[in-house]
């Protein structure tokens, strides 16, 4: 079932047509910035770097609040209520959406507010089909975000069709104007597809480019290199080699990007410690999905989630 299709309308659409574009890919990018809204002070900030990445890249800007249809069984005649159930969840999810209309009053560009029945993970991860990024708070209300790393800002990333904007609950550095974007590789497909898709972020907000590789420390070498056997000459060997070839892979980019700062480095240490203290300094953090974890088949690796979970700015996961 197509987004359209499972949409109803909060308020009347505020659209401009012609504005509207298809992506590079190729795919029917029609809603450009999809944000997710609950009425939740990270909600509203979710919408506000929504709106800021619709105006940075001049294509619309979608706001959706999801509702759930309740059950409506009834033991007789006398417990129906006056007003249907579905009717009233509907009307309470347009009476959140209405925050996220004041909210982007001012907002110049394409706008239309949505809501949609169904649970908030899947009715995002339908419409994504149809935007180029996504945004999301790292928690809501419970019912749209919940707990620390909320169900939708872990289901999303995991599941979406499109790059996904995490705002974080570590709030510290939701806008480093002055920042680079800093992404992380681990010589994996979808590191490199990560790194591509930074720059290209990168480019669009006139910022320099970090691109990290992060070696873990210790024991945790043994994963990623088992025929090495532990010692500081390997270490620095490693690490040496690493960045080499990372500076390679990096150059690799003045070919699309040609007027792009583009710095490499090669910490050793906890991935997903170094990466959100990077995210702190950094306008964007960006990562894949999933890296050279023991489990690669997990949708959303382990350092994906930890960065998720402790990340000072706003974080993007690239789909691989």
């Amino acid at each position: 079932m197509s987004p359209q299709s499972r949409q109803t309308e909060a308020r009347p659409t505020e659209t401009h047509p012609g504005e509207a574009r298809p992506s590079e890919s190729g795919l029917n990018r029609e809603l450009g910035v999809l944000v997710g809204f609950d009425g939740s002070e990270l909600a509203a900030q979710a919408v506000r770097v929504g709106a800021a990445e619709a105006h940075r890249r001049s294509i619309p800007l979608t706001i959706v609040t999801a509702y759930a249809l309740p059950t409506m069984i009834y033991p007789n005649m006398a417990s129906i209520p006056s007003e249907p159930e579905d009717e009233r969840a509907k009307r309470a999810a347009e009476e959140i959406l209405a925050e996220a209309v004041e909210l982007v009053r001012d907002h110049p560009g394409a706008k239309s507010f949505r809501t949609a029945p169904g649970d908030a993970a899947g009715v995002l991860v339908t419409f994504s089909s149809s935007a180029e990024i996504a945004v999301v708070g790292a928690r809501g209300r419970g019912g749209f975000m919940g707990r620390v790393l909320g169900s939708v800002s872990t289901a999303l990333p995991a599941h979406a069709h499109c790059p996904t904007i995490v705002v974080p609950h570590h709030a510290t550095a939701i806008d480093a104007a002055d920042g680079p974007v800093v992404v992380a590789v681990d010589g994996s497909d979808t590191g490199r597809v990560a790194m591509v898709t930074a720059a290209a972020e990168a480019a669009v907000r006139g910022a320099a480019l970090e691109v990290v590789a992060v070696l873990p420390a210790g024991e945790e070498w043994l994963y990623w290199y088992p025929e090495l056997e532990l010692s500081s000459e390997v270490t620095g060997r490693r690490q040496r080699e690493v960045a080499a070839g990372l500076e390679k892979e990096a150059a690799g980019l003045g070919e699309q990007f040609p007027d792009l700062p583009v710095t490499t480095s090669v910490p050793v240490g906890d991935p997903k410690e170094v990466l959100a203290s990077a995210s702190g300094r950094a306008q964007l953090l960006v990562l894949g999905t999933r890296g050279r974890g023991r489990i690669k088949s997990a949708l959303l690796g382990s350092v994906s989630r930890g960065v998720l979970d402790h990340a000072e700015g706003p974080v993007m996961v690239v789909p691989s």
